[in-house]
């Protein structure tokens, strides 16, 4: 389960050079280049509302997307994390995808510390040591403790939308980065009903804040889906994971998936669309039985 969380080259998103392309435009390309663009899909999440939010935080505001299907509701909530390359063109897609299945989904910035969102646009060059260590700095900004404090506000925030039902328990999936702090989430409240961790980076650690070390704070189900790459860099990964799911009593499906670590991401130079459309499939599924 992979340290880097963008491999060299991975990171490639053609849509961050278009500034003139609506967010319309955006999530159509999106449907296209994903494979679910049938007009009936399309039209869902041409439906959907759109809003940029500011969530209070315990540190600062922090810029962020809300995203609320059509319709009277109420829905369940579904919390995304990014990858870390953060918030910005696909993951915008990917939220008024997931509000189009009847879910309202918020898309945070995890680099409000540091940066607006986007934090990388068609210019950036992982390959280039400053870039690189200028983007890994976002990310050591946001402590243990941070996440958590994050987590909580964007969990109440959600709970504080109308459109939101409180009968109903809140999703959480993370990408890359945002597959461990998947796990950290759901370990802080029982509101937490499901979770998806996508060729999540760094799930196992020696050190005392290893993800795996929450999974038996975790209520709900869970869905892991890895990377063959990162399997094949950690192999024993994987077991310790299942192993500390079954001693907690929390369903999980865990499953390495024949594709790169990144697949799931439209833009990313390894996006397999095949595999991404299935993990999809498996994420809807979960919710659609956890988040009832």
């Amino acid at each position: 389960m992979c340290d880097d969380e963008i491999h060299q080259g991975q990171l490639h998103d053609p849509r961050l050079a278009a500034p003139g392309l609506s967010r319309r435009g955006f999530g159509l390309a999106a449907a296209a280049v994903a494979g679910y663009a049938t007009s009936a899909a399309a039209q869902a999440a041409a439906a959907v509302a759109e809003q940029d939010v500011t969530v209070t935080t315990p540190d600062g505001a922090c810029d962020a997307v809300l995203y609320t299907p059509p319709g009277k509701g109420p829905w369940p909530g579904v919390l995304i994390w990014t990858d870390i390359a953060g918030l910005r063109p696909a993951f915008r897609d990917m939220g008024r995808r997931l509000a189009s299945s009847g879910y309202v989904v918020l898309v945070p910035n995890p680099f409000y510390r540091s940066a607006k969102a986007p934090v990388v646009d068609a210019s950036f060059n992982f390959n280039d040591p400053e870039q690189r260590k200028r983007l890994f700095s976002y990310r050591a900004a946001m402590t243990p403790d941070g996440i958590d404090r994050d987590a909580t506000a964007y969990i109440a925030f959600l709970d504080a939308q109308p459109s939101v039902s409180k009968r109903k328990r809140i999703g959480v999936q993370g990408y890359c980065m945002g597959g461990a702090l998947t796990i950290q989430t759901g370990a802080l409240s029982p509101r937490i009903g499901a979770g998806g961790s996508f060729h999540g980076g760094t799930l196992v650690s020696k050190t005392p804040a290893s993800p795996h070390l929450m999974i038996a704070k975790l209520h709900g189900r869970y869905l892991v889906c890895e990377a063959e790459n990162d399997d094949k860099s950690d192999p024993t990964a994987k077991d310790t994971v299942k192993a500390a799911f079954e001693a907690a009593h929390v369903p999980v499906k865990l499953e390495v998936y024949p594709a790169q670590h990144g697949w799931c991401v439209p833009g990313s130079a390894v996006y397999n669309a095949e595999q991404a459309e299935r993990a999809w499939g498996e994420l809807l599924a979960m919710y659609r039985g956890a988040l009832a």
